[in-house]
């Protein structure tokens, strides 16, 4: 039995939609697809992207980053998090994570935020790791406090709720969303900006499509350039796809909830291997993060063996050459980031995978972690 670390499906609905846009149908797939993502997460605007990491790097340029700002962000992030923010010539941040979420440690953040109170910072990156978010009416707090922009990087949140609201309509100043995150690729790319703010909306769809201003009362030929901008756009063959996938967001993550339920029960008390807290009901499980206390390297090999895949999440950012070099970091700099990441491994959780998948999952898990002395 072969069992990827993900899977995509397409049904008649994606199908259908894709159809469409090869027959001509006069249909503007971004413009529903911007309409219908913004009615599902409960916000007032959407800007689809032609990636997660495109939504990113148009939310720096929509806070005006400048050379020398300072962008903080967790140390367990995907690299698009703090490149986005190098492009600009401008300072990521790291602080480490807590050791149950993994997200970022929101007593270190606040701590950094009172020792290095500057006009040069200008945002907070939050990752929500597998989906799970940090304390957001906390984070929000902190940040007016602050007076720091909040971005939320939703790569893994999609559909995911905080005290009942879906993230992205929660309160933070931009929130992106990635429909093909890292190490679970879809079939097509495509991610959204999502805001509540008129002004950062406002420049985002100018600064998405090269800064092009046009006159409507011209032809449609005559344009200006009034700012520095770049082609973020999403293709009408993407977000045909991504529309059908975002009406079964639900029912998917509600399907990841039972697969994550399966493989806590079963694995309880298993030696070597620590499963997430099941305490949250709102945990979308995108991800399923196991610790393995023994050799974590070697017992993804053996799942491999077995044909199962597996993935990180993630190594933290302070351990990779540009960014260890760039900022003299040393290893144990981030102690909470560095221990998880020694020891976390994602094994496959995706709403196609049947029972049967999952308890051949489980079944070897047990049998590798009895082999560990």
């Amino acid at each position: 039995m072969k069992i990827p670390f993900s899977k995509f499906v397409s049904g008649v609905e994606e199908h259908s939609n894709v159809s469409d846009v090869l027959d001509g149908e006069d249909i503007d797939q971004v413009g529903e697809l911007e309409s219908e993502f913004a009615s599902y997460i409960g916000a007032d605007y959407a800007l689809a992207t032609s990636h997660g990491t495109s939504a990113l790097h148009l939310a720096m340029l929509a806070l005006d980053l400048k050379r020398g700002d300072k962008v903080v962000c967790s140390v367990n992030s995907f690299p698009n998090v703090p490149e986005v923010v190098r492009h600009f010539d401008a300072e990521p941040v790291f602080i480490d994570i807590d050791p149950d979420s993994y997200n970022i440690n929101l007593d270190l953040l606040e701590a950094y935020l009172e020792d290095n109170k500057s006009k040069k910072l200008k945002a907070v990156i939050v990752t929500h790791i597998a989906g799970l978010s940090v304390d957001l009416d906390r984070l929000y707090s902190i940040a007016k406090i602050y007076n720091v922009k909040i971005v939320e990087d939703a790569s893994e949140a999609l559909g995911a709720t905080y005290n009942g609201v879906k993230i992205g309509s929660t309160g933070a100043d931009i929130i992106c969303f990635d429909f093909s995150p890292h190490l679970k690729k879809n079939i097509c790319n495509g991610g959204m900006l999502v805001t509540n703010d008129d002004e950062i909306m406002e420049r985002a769809r100018l600064l998405c499509n090269h800064a092009i201003s046009r006159d409507e009362d011209s032809l449609e030929y005559i344009y200006d350039i009034v700012d520095i901008g770049n082609d973020y756009s999403l293709s009408e063959l993407n977000a045909a796809y991504i529309r059908a996938q975002i009406r079964s967001q639900d029912k998917k993550i509600q399907r990841q909830q039972e697969i994550a339920k399966m493989y806590s029960t079963a694995l309880d008390g298993v030696k070597h291997v620590t499963t997430p807290n099941m305490g949250s009901e709102e945990h979308p499980f995108s991800l399923y993060i196991i610790k393995i206390d023994k050799n974590r390297d070697s017992f993804a090999i053996e799942l491999k063996n077995a044909g199962i895949g597996t993935g990180l999440h993630y190594i933290p950012l302070h351990l990779l050459t540009y960014y260890k070099a760039k900022y003299s970091l040393r290893v144990n700099d981030f102690p909470v980031a560095l221990r998880t990441y020694q020891q976390v491994l994602s094994i496959p959780i995706y709403p196609s995978m049947q029972d049967l998948e999952v308890k051949f999952v489980i079944d070897k898990i047990k049998k590798i972690a009895k082999t560990r002395v």
